[in-house]
């Protein structure tokens, strides 16, 4: 049987049989995006657990999924999958909290030195202003990297570019515009980051880089691409909040 009689028919009889096959089918697509999301995560979680939290997301997507729509499966599975990834990480609350407080009190210090510098302060100047040792800048920055990624990526999929609403049977005319305003914004934002965070961005979103893989394009150390990659994140977080742009 055929990929697209498959879901012609399971659209039409919900069959049990038919779904299992759909999940044998697409299980390759939850195997992709835990072992990435493993590079990142797997010192505190297991890659089974990354998988089984992925194949939730499987599942629900093939339950919601709208022949009907213009797109991919494919598409609207990873969306699902990596937002379930994403979502039963959040509920593990590994970080801990003196970590949380480290990272809000260097997000608002980047946000305040950036107003008086006009540009985005360096690492040695955010260790000054907060009174604390460049090492443990630098250290914050590296530990809070997988906890600042989760958190924008987790905004991305419910508020952004790789949102899709379904809830309601369907997608506004103002919800549209809501999420392309806030793709150019984003555009924006990541534009006018600092050339090696603009870079790092580009290869970890875009071409789905590691911090290994980085670090030897840009000769650098994947403590020192993680850095880097978080204080991105933070700016662009900083950023979003100006625009009245939170949920995270």
């Amino acid at each position: 049987m055929k990929n697209d009689e498959i879901w012609q028919k399971y659209c039409k009889t919900r069959d049990r049989d038919l779904k299992q096959l759909l999940i044998e089918q697409y299980i390759y697509l939850v195997k992709i995006i835990a072992g990435r999301m493993y590079n990142y995560y797997g010192s505190k979680v297991e890659y089974d657990d990354l998988v089984g939290f992925g194949i939730i997301g499987l599942i629900d997507s093939i339950d919601k999924f709208d022949l009907n729509k213009n797109i991919k499966f494919e598409t609207y599975a990873q969306i699902r999958i990596k937002g379930s990834i994403i979502d039963n990480i959040r509920k593990l609350d590994w970080i801990p909290r003196s970590l949380r407080k480290k990272s809000k009190e260097i997000q608002n210090a980047l946000h305040s030195l950036e107003n008086k510098l006009g540009r985005p302060p360096t690492n040695e100047e955010l260790a000054e202003y907060l009174n604390l040792s460049l090492k443990e800048i630098e250290d914050t920055l590296a530990e809070t990297a997988n906890f600042n990624v989760t958190s924008l990526e987790e905004l991305l999929i419910n508020q952004g570019e790789y949102y899709i609403d379904d809830s309601k049977g369907k997608t506004t005319p103002e919800n549209i515009l809501e999420k392309k305003e806030l793709c150019r914004i984003l555009g924006d934002i990541i534009d006018k980051l600092p050339e090696n965070q603009k870079t790092v961005i580009a290869l970890y979103y875009y071409e789905e880089l590691t911090y290994k893989e980085i670090g030897k394009i840009m000769n650098l150390s994947e403590s020192r691409i993680s850095q880097i990659h978080s204080k991105a994140i933070l700016n662009i977080k900083n950023k979003l909040m100006q625009f009245g742009i939170k949920g995270y």
